[in-house]
């Protein structure tokens, strides 16, 4: 370490917070460092300062994450924290994912205001969410839904919905379990019925690329059966051309040495929906993932895809 603090950037939202000063503790015991060691030091996004629109409107995911890159490749932080769903197929050149840590549940839950479940939702009702993915699934279970975009982070989409502005709402469970608030949740969702966005339960640090020093400090933070998961996860992204305007979903689940990967592609109304779902070795996941990918978009044909991917 120099004399200075090692500088650990992110959003300034409290499971954001909450995720950096988890980097920062792994990174204390690790390194056998104190606390003043590290600053953690928040950064405003585009994501987090407009509310109003859907993200697919304004910029889709690299709203989140662009203001910490420039920082980064500024050298005014070492590394980044980030939500890894929320990460672009594509990093910024010079800068490289060095680590991902311990996945969290990777499952969506339902959070009603009246009833705990989404089949106990009347006929017709508002439910929140601003994820064309989870929008998309919930249109598939109840197309009668009454389906609003619901931006803000955790805490602002439980007071919406608190307030009565809608009458449901997905949030995902790996983040409630990180703010020790899961007893908010209502419905578990079923992974294989529900599954999850690319990314989704796991924290990836970003860092310089031709930082040698930084890349040695994150390696025992570096999660190895989390980072297999997320390249695969990734590569069947990148192969669809991923964002914020596309309804896809993957996971690659842990069996042994070897991924059940389960890939799903959707139109935004949930009337379509192609998946895959394949075992492989982990070694060898982002080629088949990657090869996954190439056969749902054979099988779901050109029209799948016009006017729901621009």
């Amino acid at each position: 370490m120099t004399s200075r603090p090692f500088r650990i950037g992110t959003r300034g939202s409290r499971l954001a917070l909450a995720q950096a000063h988890e980097v920062r503790t792994r990174l204390m015991a690790a390194h056998g460092l104190p606390e003043e060691a590290f600053e953690v030091m928040v950064i405003s996004t585009a994501g987090d300062r407009i509310q109003d629109r859907a993200l697919s409107e304004v910029g889709g995911k690299g709203l989140f994450t662009k203001e910490i890159e420039e920082a980064l490749l500024g050298n005014q932080i070492d590394v980044a924290v980030h939500s890894s769903k929320d990460m672009a197929t594509a990093v910024p050149a010079g800068l490289s994912l060095s680590a991902f840590l311990p996945r969290e549940d990777v499952r969506d839950v339902f959070i009603g205001r009246r009833v705990r479940a989404i089949n106990e939702l009347p006929h017709g009702a508002r439910v929140g969410s601003a994820s064309l993915r989870r929008q998309a699934l919930l249109r598939r279970l109840r197309p009668d839904l009454d389906l609003v975009i619901f931006r803000g982070n955790v805490q602002t989409r439980l007071q919406k919905l608190e307030r009565g502005e809608v009458e449901g709402t997905l949030l995902a469970l790996a983040g409630l379990n990180r703010l020790d608030a899961a007893g908010v949740a209502g419905e578990i969702l079923d992974v294989a019925a529900f599954p999850p966005a690319p990314g989704q339960g796991a924290i990836c640090v970003e860092q310089r690329a031709a930082d040698e020093r930084t890349a040695e400090m994150m390696a025992p933070l570096d999660h190895p059966e989390t980072h297999r998961a997320l390249l695969a996860e990734r590569a069947f992204l990148a192969v669809l051309d991923g964002s914020c305007r596309t309804p896809i979903a993957a996971y690659a689940e842990p069996r042994g040495d070897a991924f059940r990967f389960h890939g799903m592609i959707l139109t935004p109304d949930g009337a379509r929906m192609h998946e895959t779902e394949i075992h492989v070795p982990q070694t060898d996941a982002v080629g088949a993932a990657r090869d996954a990918a190439h056969a749902l978009v054979a099988e779901a044909g050109p029209d799948f895809f016009v006017g729901w991917a621009g």
